[in-house]
């Protein structure tokens, strides 16, 4: 099992307690220093009355709250992390939740309010969305990369087995001084600091909003930068399969039965009947050639010889996890991770196939019928079936594959992807990963004759 991935597999977090401190404290202790002087960071801290008063009123009264807030999820940002508002608009109803946003708050006003705010509070998880003021104050994309990489490396000083989420910057308008171009470059530094770091999980918030000029959508942001009500529910989705999968949420398990005559490829507790198969010779060439003219191209481990996972509720690196009757492809640390889990068996009858798959924003994977890949993605913005009617983004849909005489037909909630897949006369059924998370679960099949 990954040792840095305790939380894919339940374990418990670390939540200690923490004493709040008092007023008289509060009330000097957590205002906005005078000056820049002595403070870490580069670019924008907000000094204006407003928001120096909500700034103070706000840690003040986090600070009476502290006892009673241990152990809650925290979300951490501005004004746009504000807006959930202290229920959150009851869109995570049953988690126990803490609202550390201020409105016009700086990726460097983060940094300075790290103590109080968020480690003394000893999340179970962060979710952290920062950046877009700092670029109204004439800050820079990479004054924002610099002062994020501080931030994550003293939380993980604090709180080195607490899992974040981290939120890419969302799109909004050059007419309010944020144009696509600094916050596409803003979120692209952020992900090459989180490259490699397990702890981090990077959340594609930006193509949910993004209109295509890489604005915001009026429809989503009225102002061009604050989400409406439709807004935050389109966020709250994208969070919600991460949030399962870190154990945070549905945590019961998954009761269901097979129709008669399907039988459960994936028994909802462990990986057993599923493995690693030996990487073709194909692949190992492609990965190579793609490797070595492209300096972004995605991980593509080899796998030397077969390998069973029977008994497991985790491969070794983590990537797939078994978990409430989920299979779930986890977010890979490199972003791009191609990695193929398939059935120890193979299936040279006619048959159908069932399963149903929930997709983080912008998620890349597939379901490999023998051998042709099936793209499986979050389609309505990672393609390719963009023109899909039924598609429920972040949410579950049904795929059903029927292979008849070496031809596959596929749907999607009802919906054609594929009237006549050539596959070949044998082989399994597989589960990739790419780009994203992907959760798998009531995976069937029903031999036909």
């Amino acid at each position: 099992m990954n040792r840095l991935l305790p939380w894919l597999l339940g374990v418990s977090l670390l939540a200690g307690c923490a004493t709040a401190p008092t007023p008289e404290k509060s009330s000097a202790a957590l205002a906005i220093p005078a000056t820049d002087a002595g403070l870490p960071g580069v670019g924008p801290i907000r000094r204006y009355d407003w928001f120096q008063k909500l700034w103070q009123d706000r840690r003040t009264q986090w600070a009476h709250h502290l006892s009673e807030d241990q152990g809650a999820v925290v979300f951490l940002g501005d004004s746009i992390t504000q807006g959930w508002g202290d229920d959150f608009k009851h869109l995570f109803d049953g988690m126990k939740l803490a609202n550390r946003g201020i409105s016009g708050d700086t990726t460097r006003g983060v940094l300075i309010r790290l103590r109080e705010d968020v480690i003394d509070v000893h999340p179970k998880a962060i979710v952290l969305l920062i950046g877009t003021n700092d670029l109204d104050e004439h800050g820079t994309p990479e004054m924002c990369a610099e002062n994020m990489k501080l931030i994550l490396a003293e939380l993980h000083r604090g709180l080195p087995r607490t899992p974040i989420i981290l939120c890419q910057v969302f799109p909004s308008s050059p007419s309010k001084n944020r144009p696509p171009e600094a916050i596409k470059k803003m979120n692209s530094l952020y992900l090459q600091l989180v490259k490699g770091d397990r702890r981090v999980i990077y959340l594609e918030t930006w193509p949910l909003f993004a209109d295509p000029t890489g604005n915001a959508k009026l429809e989503e942001m009225p102002d061009l930068l604050h989400p409406n009500a439709i807004g935050y529910a389109k966020w709250a989705a994208g969070l919600r399969p991460v949030f399962a999968t870190l154990g945070l949420i549905e945590t019961a398990p998954d009761l269901f039965v097979p129709e008669a005559g399907f039988n459960s490829l994936f028994n909802g507790r462990d990986l057993s009947g599923w493995g690693y198969r030996p990487t073709t010779p194909d692949d190992v060439r492609n990965a190579k050639q793609w490797q070595a003219r492209d300096p972004n191209a995605a991980a593509w481990p080899v796998v030397s010889r077969a390998v069973s996972f029977d008994g497991l509720t985790s491969t070794p690196d983590g990537r797939y996890v078994a978990k409430n009757g989920r299979l779930i492809v986890t977010t890979p640390p490199e972003y791009r991770k191609i990695q193929k889990l398939s059935t120890t068996r193979d299936f040279p009858t006619n048959f159908i196939l069932k399963l149903e798959f929930r997709a983080t924003p912008n998620t890349d994977s597939g379901v490999f019928i023998r051998e042709p890949q099936l793209q499986c993605r979050d389609y309505l913005i990672a393609g390719p079936y963009i023109l899909l009617k039924k598609y429920k983004p972040q949410d579950w849909n049904e795929i059903v594959v029927t292979v008849r005489d070496g031809k596959a037909h596929c749907e999607c909630n009802g919906e054609l992807l594929e009237d006549a897949m050539p596959v070949p006369a044998t082989g399994p059924i597989g589960l990739e990963g790419d780009r994203g998370q992907m959760e798998y679960r009531r995976i069937r099949l029903r031999e036909l004759p």
